[in-house]
């Protein structure tokens, strides 16, 4: 689905990613982790070819990122940004109905029927009562569950997600990542999604990319990654890490300084 080789990024004249390599695989649920500065969204934007590389080559189903029309990548690829949608006077359901944009004609009418689609992911995301709010009405968190929903209606194959937890409380960090992986194994689709909390990576990424100030560290399953000394080294902390006790992955606890 995807392949990096060798990419490179700057900002005025400053390296933000440095010989970044992997693939992933279609179907996969694929994490990319690393402190602030590490280049994270930076990879994303690459990859939604948002932005172009300034060397090496990404490819997206087997063609360069670059050389895909924007309307053509729309139908399979979608984008949940770290920020909530912007306060802009649509209702809930509004919004969500602009995830069919791509399958839409110049006259904005699609072939078939979209409302049950659209009913569907609204129940799902728990957003039903809230359809014909406007947004301006709304917190950080529903702001995030409609965005999340907006992208579930243009039912893509390749979604990626920029933090999708950052507005949300623990409860609703759960139902959010519970639901991209239910939709994804359903949909047999691949997801790709920056994360910052390691413990949440762990649970439902297949494997992950560590970076650190725009080095790739290293790519492979959650056991394989998050280890005390790749932690320390990456984030400068040495978690306890303890191994989950119903899906066996590592979870990690914090030390504060006193206990060391």
């Amino acid at each position: 689905m995807i392949r990096v080789v060798d990419v490179w990024k700057s900002y005025n004249g400053k390296s933000v990613l440095q010989d970044i390599a992997f693939e992933v695989k279609p179907g996969e649920f694929f994490g990319i982790i690393g402190p602030n500065g590490s280049g994270k969204s930076t990879l994303l934007k690459l990859l939604s070819a948002v932005e172009a590389a300034d060397r090496g080559q990404i490819w997206l189903r087997g063609k360069q990122a670059e050389a895909h029309q924007r309307k053509d990548l729309a139908a399979w690829l979608a984008v949940l940004q770290q920020e909530p949608l912007p306060s802009i006077g649509f209702s809930v359901r509004e919004v969500v109905e602009m995830g069919r944009f791509p399958y839409q004609s110049w006259l904005g009418t699609e072939r078939g029927d979209s409302a049950p689609l659209i009913d569907g992911i609204l129940q799902t995301l728990g957003l039903t009562e809230l359809q014909h709010r406007t947004l301006e009405k709304l917190s950080g968190g529903e702001k995030q569950r409609v965005g999340l929903a907006k992208v579930m209606a243009q039912e893509p194959e390749l979604l990626l997600l920029d933090e999708p937890t950052t507005f949300l409380d623990i409860g609703y960090q759960i139902q959010l990542m519970d639901t991209v992986h239910r939709w994804q194994r359903a949909e047999q689709a691949t997801v790709v999604a920056v994360l910052h909390d390691l413990n949440l990576a762990s649970l439902y990424c297949d494997r992950i990319l560590l970076l650190d100030k725009g080095r790739q560290i290293g790519v492979g399953k959650p056991g394989e990654l998050l280890r005390e000394d790749l932690i320390y080294e990456v984030y400068g902390i040495r978690p306890i890490i303890l191994d989950h006790p119903f899906h066996h992955l590592p979870q990690m606890l914090l030390r504060s300084a006193k206990d060391s």
